[in-house]
């Protein structure tokens, strides 16, 4: 019904459309409600758009701004989702026109560097072998169509591109193509003494390096799996999940911001993965020879970046309750209606500075669970913030020792602050 009516509203396959045939109309109506939501949250932080009834008191105008920037960001939300699944929905083609690309690329480059040498049996192995790597790529991706196309199996839990699950597949999908290869050119091979050259070729004292290399990924990718999952689980790492995976994610964590373990573990990855190539290239009748140095530089590489999942996160603290004071008002205790403002750490995970997110926060005052008012500012919020947030203490709390506990947008507790309400 709500499809329908946006699709009234400004016609067939525009502004609110989100039909899974239409990411354009996805993609259209997330941008207006974001300008929509831009565009309200700086009126209100220049002080327009409020309402008389409220306007005379501070609190009253302030939890009536956060309850309409609220319902903006929910629909921003909405609309985020739904372009993050149209977008997914029409992901498996360009996967697969890329994987094709990658095809006639590869065919180009040895056409040409074929020019004087001939054409050979290696050639043809690894053209084949290249078609059937890129069939089974188009098959999974259609098969997986609705989430993502080959890039599926490489998206995390939380909706981002994994990039251990990622380095490990480009190794995966590099020796299977090495071994399919070294299987074309043994169909083709007619001598006998050909045939033990490619057989032996396959012995493990060849490609121990690869072998290693490709082991230790793998096992990498599964346990940093279980490790964010149990961290997760214990609520010692907070995770958001994100409206769609994007490129970026391989070299950043949650928040966008650029990785030291993931850039490196990256790019080692990607230099050795060259080097392999090349290797096959040049000797394509046995494994990659993949030196022992490379393969122990990619081995820190990897340990770097495990060690690094292990330091990530950390459970968000309330260091201390003070009462808020604006100028002019006198010391005094907190009471009933007034402001308190927290102050700690990690109250804003990683990937949750969106206004839907700060809007899931609470605190809980006692039995009284206490909605965190968005207070805008150009360009962003100054309450909540990663540190510190305000919340009024409710008429509700009973006077006395009571606790103050803040919950996040992931869904993590921190620990309990004992304040004293007096009446």
């Amino acid at each position: 019904m709500a499809v329908q009516e946006a699709r009234g509203g400004v016609g067939a396959h525009g502004g609110g459309c989100t039909c899974g045939d239409c990411p354009h109309g996805a993609r259209a109506g997330h941008r207006q409600a974001v300008a929509a939501f831009l565009l309200k949250r700086d009126e209100f932080a220049a002080g327009q758009g409020l309402p008389a009834a409220v306007a005379h008191s501070a609190s009253a105008s302030r939890q009536w701004v956060s309850e309409e920037l609220t319902q903006s960001a929910e629909l921003v939300a909405e609309r985020g989702r739904a372009e993050g699944e149209a977008w997914l929905a029409r992901l498996w083609r360009w996967t697969a026109y890329t994987v094709w690309a990658t095809v006639v690329l590869l065919l180009l480059a040895q056409a040409l560097t074929a020019v004087g040498a001939g054409w050979s049996t290696a050639r043809t192995a690894g053209l084949l072998a290249a078609v059937l790597v890129a069939g089974a790529l188009t098959t999974a991706s259609w098969l997986h169509r609705g989430r993502g196309g080959a890039l599926a199996p490489v998206i995390g839990e939380d909706n981002r591109l994994s990039t251990s699950r990622a380095v490990a597949a480009g190794w995966v999908l590099f020796v299977a193509y090495a071994v399919l290869v070294l299987a074309g050119r043994l169909a083709a091979a007619s001598e006998h003494t050909e045939r033990d050259a490619l057989i032996s070729g396959l012995d493990l004292a060849r490609g121990a390096g690869v072998v290693t290399v490709l082991a230790v990924v793998c096992g990498i990718a599964v346990l940093v799996r279980r490790v964010v999952g149990l961290r997760v689980l214990g609520q010692r790492l907070q995770k958001v999940r994100a409206d769609r995976p994007r490129a970026a994610d391989l070299l950043t964590d949650d928040a966008g911001r650029g990785s030291f373990t993931d850039i490196q573990y990256v790019g080692i990855s990607a230099v050795a993965l060259v080097f392999a190539a090349v290797r096959l290239a040049r000797r394509p009748d046995q494994l990659p020879d993949l030196p022992w140095g490379l393969a122990v530089v990619v081995l820190v590489s990897a340990a770097t970046y495990l060690a690094g999942k292990y330091a990530d996160g950390g459970r968000p603290v309330v260091l201390s309750v003070v009462r808020a004071r604006e100028a002019g008002d006198l010391d005094a205790p907190i009471r009933t209606g007034d402001d308190i403002e927290i102050r700690g750490a990690g109250f804003v995970p990683p990937g949750a500075q969106g206004a839907d997110r700060l809007a899931r926060m609470r605190v809980r005052i006692g039995a009284v669970n206490v909605h965190v008012p968005l207070v805008p500012v150009t360009g962003g919020f100054s309450n909540p913030t990663d540190t510190a947030l305000t919340v009024p203490v409710p008429a509700d709390v009973e006077p006395g020792r009571v606790e103050v506990q803040v919950v996040t947008a992931a869904g993590v507790e921190t620990n309990r602050y004992t304040i004293d309400v007096t009446e």
